[in-house]
């Protein structure tokens, strides 16, 4: 057995003290590397509070040594075929899913969320694996009839070393979905995971280590901006990635523009409505009502959740009420247990948050249906009750700022056209569902709406291929698609004089 194939076979994290006993590195040129200072921070476990693991705490000497790396491996990965690099990649897709319960157990140890979510978490990120490899045969280009006398042609070329930051709610899931279309694409990358949640993307760095060449992945765990800004201020990293709030996002842009001309993409927040037309099948939109929130697994922190139910007013009450009923009866404990829908929220500032924007809602108004406490069975742990407001006022913050928690609102709308306006007065268009069994209302209404992501009854779900992304301030770009993979590549045209 090769040492490769050992470290796919084994786990090194079976039970939630190993992650604390063991010594965690960074992956850097192909190594497992403490950081250069040699600073350690803990990972806090946010359903006990207490530490999940000690992670390396990186700093901008690290960026600049793991950029340095990835600009050696770039002049040999980029040379290398498509097919050839969709190869290894495809090779590392099925490493992590030889470690899919591993991975699961430490993105549930260290982000709070339930074991049995983010075993679908690894299946997903495996998945999109897939798409990418099976497409790297789209990376060619055209040949174009610019002149009868000479060939004119295209080709596609990666960046050379990409920047990708992704967030703390699906870690796993970014960590190896997120970089799987730049290393087809043929750049090299460096991985910055979430403060919160690093230890899936590092244990994601050991067994990249033995798939692919070195430097071609470099994985940097991290507390507070160093890492992120030192990323996007390099002059080498002339492509990022980002996934987080539209407040980051926008410094983002402002840092990469004053050291040079960069690409970026950017999958930001949500204020995502759903829209519940007369007509609708109302049992089926009060499930895609709670399952498109994302309660259960998130505890409503994903950009994507339908934290604004716009309803009929005539249905409002019977709607209303059957949400609020099973909502009640969501399972709340710890993300270790298979039977747990509902686990804490990542931080104590998330959970403070969260308060924060209920009390709101209460000062202006709106009525709590369901939760709007803290559970009190849990001593410890940032645990808060999945809630639901009826009566919120569209022009109230509740109703226009995102919260990433636990928190949807219902809003009451007498006609399509005030429905449309609701949705569309925010200041964010990510995603929208329209709830109706009238197929000519469907696409009428979806024509009007600003969202880049759009379901007819149907809600949440992401279906591979399908481009991901929004509009206004939730983000630039498209993701999940063939459109994503080419996004990572720069377009040279080639002229043949031929005469």
């Amino acid at each position: 057995m090769t040492t490769a194939e050992a470290s796919h076979e084994q786990s090194v994290v079976g039970r939630p003290e190993d992650a604390l006993d063991r010594r965690w590195n960074l992956l850097i040129d192909g190594e497992l590397v403490p950081a250069i200072g040699g600073r350690y921070v803990e990972s806090l476990d946010p359903s006990t509070e207490l530490p999940a693991a000690r992670v390396p705490d990186a700093g901008p000497d690290d960026v600049s040594r793991a950029v340095d790396a990835a600009q050696d491996a770039s002049r040999t990965w980029r040379r290398m075929a498509p097919r050839e690099r969709a190869r290894l990649v495809r090779a590392l897709g099925a490493a992590v899913g030889a470690h899919a319960e591993e991975l699961a157990l430490l993105d549930a140890l260290d982000g709070g969320f339930p074991i049995s979510n983010m075993r679908n978490d690894v299946g997903w990120a495996t998945e999109l694996v897939e798409l990418f490899a099976d497409s790297s045969m789209a990376l060619g280009g055209d040949t174009v009839p610019a002149s009868a006398e000479h060939l004119h042609y295209t080709v596609r070329e990666p960046f050379g070393v990409v920047g990708r930051i992704v967030p703390f709610n699906h870690p796993l899931f970014f960590a190896i979905g997120k970089v799987a279309a730049p290393l087809v694409a043929g750049n090299t990358v460096v991985l910055k995971p979430a403060d919160q949640t690093p230890l899936s993307a590092l244990r994601f760095g050991e067994l990249a280590a033995d798939v692919l060449p070195r430097g071609v992945l470099n994985v940097l765990s991290g507390v507070g901006p160093a890492v992120g800004q030192t990323l996007v201020a390099h002059p080498a990293v002339r492509r990022l990635a980002f996934i987080g709030s539209d407040a980051v996002g926008r410094q983002i842009q402002r840092a990469a523009a004053e050291v040079g001309v960069k690409d970026v993409t950017l999958e930001l927040g949500g204020k995502n409505a759903m829209l519940v037309l007369p007509g609708a099948d109302l049992d089926r939109a009060v499930t895609g009502a709670v399952h498109g929130m994302n309660f259960v697994g998130a505890s409503g922190q994903s950009c994507g959740s339908n934290s604004r139910v716009l309803i009929h007013r005539d249905l409002e009450r019977e709607f209303t009420d059957r949400v609020a009923a099973v909502v009640d009866e969501l399972r709340l404990g710890s993300p270790l247990r298979d039977d747990t829908q509902v686990g804490p929220l990542i931080s104590e500032a998330q959970r403070g948050r969260t308060e924060a924007y209920v009390e709101l809602g209460r000062t202006d108004g709106a009525q709590v249906v369901s939760g709007g406490q803290r559970p009190s069975q849990f001593e410890k742990g940032f645990f808060y009750e999945p809630t639901v407001f009826r009566a919120v006022d569209p022009r109230s913050r509740l109703a226009n700022e995102e919260v990433f928690g636990p928190v949807l609102s219902i809003i009451t709308f007498d006609s399509e056209a005030e429905a449309v306006e609701i949705a569309n007065g925010v200041e964010f268009g990510l995603t929208a569902s329209v709830w109706t069994d009238d197929i000519r209302t469907a696409h009428r209404v979806v024509r009007e709406l600003d969202a880049g992501y759009v379901w007819i009854n149907g809600s949440s779900r992401h279906f591979w291929g399908m481009p991901f992304g929004g509009t206004k301030s939730s983000g630039v770009g498209r993701e999940e698609s063939v459109g994503e993979l080419l996004s990572f590549t720069q377009l040279k045209a080639v002229n043949v004089m031929l005469d």
